[in-house]
């Protein structure tokens, strides 16, 4: 059974980005000012945001890999991934306290990069027709079903023609996922050739950026 994607973890990333938005406010409006990263507040909006970007890059992963695992369908842990994708980076923009220099911007400016290119990958994802699951649907599988319904429609007869022109249009619908089935998994794996070393980098230099914010508030306070 081919399964359609929604975009109900994008409206719900956008809910939570406006209520982060609101609570932001709030507080630069009872501090008079924007929230510094130093400060606990933006410390702490830092540390979830990154939290969630950790969560962006392992759950999902760890759960495609696992195909016969039971903790939660392949295709509710892509929506989590791509919610936590989006919140995740934001809460990361808002603890910048919009200052984007040093190691601190170029830590931003990887972030908005990696970003992008996972709404590039979503597109791209759900262009590939998947099961229920959400694991991809084999070409063989595709091709079974059109054989079987070139068999049915050698069956009919002229009378059934309700039933032939909605076997018709099933057929001519599997024979576009077939031709597009390998163009979009080429076009996926580029996508996978750029985005995971822009990943790594990204956390790299996040993990710089920490530890050297660790460092200099234990040796300079």
């Amino acid at each position: 059974m081919i399964a359609r994607h929604t975009n109900r973890e994008l409206w719900l990333a956008l809910l939570a980005i406006l209520l982060i938005s609101l609570l932001y406010g709030f507080v630069a409006v009872a501090w008079r000012s924007i929230p510094p990263a130093s400060d606990f507040f933006g410390h702490m909006i830092g540390i979830v945001g990154f939290c969630l970007m950790l969560m962006t890059e392992t759950l999902y992963s760890l759960r495609k890999r696992s195909r016969n695992a039971r903790w939660g369908r392949t295709s509710n842990w892509l929506s989590f991934h791509i919610f936590t994708g989006i919140v995740g980076p934001y809460m990361v923009l808002l603890h910048t306290s919009w200052r984007f220099n040093g190691l601190a911007g170029a830590v931003t400016l990887m972030t908005f990069i990696v970003v992008i290119s996972g709404f590039i990958g979503r597109y791209i994802y759900t262009s590939i027709p998947r099961t229920a699951d959400g694991f991809e649907a084999e070409t063989a599988a595709i091709e079974q079903e059109l054989a079987a319904i070139q068999s049915t429609l050698q069956t009919l007869n002229s009378s059934q023609m309700s039933r032939i022109r909605n076997l018709r249009k099933q057929h001519i619908a599997l024979r576009r996922q077939a031709n597009s089935l390998a163009m979009a998994r080429r076009l996926l794996a580029v996508w996978h050739a750029v985005h995971i070393p822009i990943g790594m980098a990204l956390f790299a230099a996040a993990f710089v950026h920490i530890a050297a914010a660790l460092y200099y508030a234990t040796f300079f306070h």
